[in-house]
């Protein structure tokens, strides 16, 4: 009776570790909902406030609050309007604005291919 008593214990310890370190993620649900919430109301207010043609060059990441612009802009005014709106977004804790400011010209030689081709 003594081992299966230790045995149990055993299994119990093993399965609450791995229940505790294998189900971790760096979101609770709601946290992770907060992110999709930012991110819908930023890209609706980036096509309103920037330009629906601008918005499908910025990419929009949200994770605990945080912010990421990333893509391609033609102006540093559209980089620094979209990363006002960004942060006027409730919920938003900090904003990373990687936005790369790209003339026409240059995107124009690109002859349509990715920013990595040119």
């Amino acid at each position: 009776m003594l081992v299966s008593k230790t045995s149990m214990r055993l299994l119990l310890l093993i399965s609450l570790a791995a229940l505790l370190f294998g189900c971790r993620t760096n979101e609770s649900p709601e946290d992770q909902v907060n992110d999709l919430e930012i991110t819908t109301q930023l890209k609706s207010k980036l096509a309103s406030d920037v330009g629906v043609s601008s918005v499908t060059d910025i990419s929009v990441n949200s994770t605990n609050g945080v912010v990421t612009l990333s893509g391609q802009v033609d102006s540093a005014e559209a980089k620094a309007k979209a990363e006002g709106v960004a942060k006027a977004v409730p919920k938003v804790v900090r904003v990373v604005n990687n936005l790369q400011v790209v003339s026409k010209k240059v995107a124009a030689a690109c002859c349509g291919q990715s920013s990595s081709y040119c």
